[in-house]
């Protein structure tokens, strides 16, 4: 009797210590993405702050580091063997090269004029590469807190009503829509392949989430927002673009090519899909979150394990970045193929009445490149143009050069040829949603 009373204390005192490790890096996790506070008169969230503390501080330091995943990702493929593995390896493995010798000749200002242009290789490297690059893994150590301590099967078991039936994927990935929207779309992916990676996601979910969740962060959307100059019509900006971007979601995961993916998990990992939980809601979920965070290793472990897996991603993702979302500029820059593109798009933006259809079309075909180009397009639009565009630029989410790299780069089975129809399905969707809402807004 006594040594049973004495396992119950023991049982009990564990699960105080559990509970009172999974609210602490919990709260740190939440606090790190989602929660922005204003320091040195910016506001943004924690890991930006600390991003951005460090690019100040120590900007020689990050022009090396940045060099060195360069060229540790331009090599890493042929060193693993795995650049011939298929041609989608072999393809990106030749603009991981590509974007080597890119950063190497603008980081020693050796660059072409065409490359040297503000807007072009200095704007990649400075917008995007360097600031990806601290980013990935600083955000990865957090990470670990966020998602290994019990908070994703918690939030899984309370949105599990909704998310499934609407979006098709569990309810943890609320956590992904969250982290992308007010953290980043780096954060997002990271999130979303780390997951699919220890079997908590299928194919076909990663996927969804990927392409549906993993737009610009909030922060960005100022950026948009600003160059716009309709900053005082940011709260109708804001919650159109993330409700348009959901329901969006919610009917591309009903169509080709995300309906087709096969549900299968990440080869390697042990399965481990959600349970299908029908009454005691919130018990079920502390109780699942209690065991994942007594099945934890070691925090040390965790955390050496995120940091090393955002070092790899990082090397994997910004040569990509830089070549492709180069090529994506300098084509936008340099050569009427936008142009062209933009005639895809005329139809709709005809057929919906859209103020100047052509130049809203062209905005449109240039999202495909970056996110930042359709608002430079209409810069001096009407408010309903500069409206419609802003929203379809955050709900297109796939962008050559940051998001499509960084998925072609992960683990999630998305080939080229799908991502570029979900694009455009994403585009038509999307004007098609948005352009009554600007019309009665406006």
């Amino acid at each position: 009797m006594e040594f049973q009373q004495q396992e119950l204390r023991q049982d009990s005192q564990f699960r105080v210590s559990s509970a009172m490790k999974m609210i602490a890096c919990s709260l740190v996790g939440i606090f790190s993405f989602f929660i922005s506070f204003e320091w040195q008169g910016k506001s943004t969230i924690l890991i930006d702050h600390i991003v951005n503390f460090i690019r100040a501080e120590a900007p020689l330091l990050v022009t090396a580091y940045v060099l060195i995943m360069l060229v540790g990702g331009a090599v890493h493929p042929f060193l693993t063997k795995k650049w011939n593995k298929s041609i989608v390896n072999i393809v990106l493995s030749i603009f991981k090269v590509g974007g080597m010798v890119a950063g190497i000749l603008l980081i020693f200002n050796m660059a072409p004029a065409w490359l040297a242009n503000e807007s072009i290789g200095p704007y990649l490297m400075e917008k995007l590469i360097k600031p990806v690059g601290v980013l990935i893994p600083i955000g990865s150590l957090f990470l670990a807190l966020l998602v290994s301590y019990g908070l994703l099967e918690y939030i899984g078991v309370l949105t599990q009503p909704f998310m499934k039936p609407i979006f098709k994927t569990p309810g943890r990935s609320a956590v992904d829509a969250v982290a992308s929207f007010v953290g980043s779309y780096s954060v997002g992916l990271l999130l979303t392949n780390r997951v699919y990676m220890e079997g908590r996601y299928t194919a076909k979910e990663a996927a969804i989430i990927a392409t549906g969740f993993s737009t610009v962060s909030a922060t960005f959307m100022v950026v948009i927002a600003s160059t716009l100059d309709i900053m005082q019509h940011w709260n109708a900006f804001f919650w159109v673009s993330l409700v348009v971007t959901f329901i969006v979601t919610a009917l591309t995961a009903r169509i080709y090519p995300l309906r087709s993916m096969k549900d299968e998990y990440y080869k390697g990992a042990t399965p481990m899909p959600e349970k299908i939980v029908k009454k005691d809601r919130f018990k079920e979920a502390w109780r699942q979150a209690m065991d994942a965070v007594e099945q934890n290793p070691p925090l040390s472990k965790i955390l050496w394990a995120n940091l090393k897996d955002g070092f790899i991603m990082t090397m994997g993702v910004i040569p990509s970045i830089l070549s492709i979302g180069l090529l994506g500029l300098v084509l936008a820059t340099y050569t009427p193929i936008f142009d062209w593109f933009a005639y895809i798009f005329v139809p709709f933006t005809y057929l919906l009445q859209v103020p100047e259809p052509y130049l809203v079309a062209k905005a449109l075909s240039l999202s495909l490149a970056e996110v930042f180009l359709p608002a430079l397009v209409v810069a001096q639009a009407t408010v309903v143009t500069k409206f419609i565009v802003a929203v379809v630029s955050i709900s297109a989410v796939l962008f050559f050069s940051a998001v499509i790299p960084l998925i072609l780069s992960s683990e999630i089975p998305l080939t080229l040829r799908q991502i570029l129809l979900i694009w455009f399905e994403r585009v038509v969707l999307t004007l098609i949603i948005v352009t009554p809402i600007a019309f009665l807004l406006f």
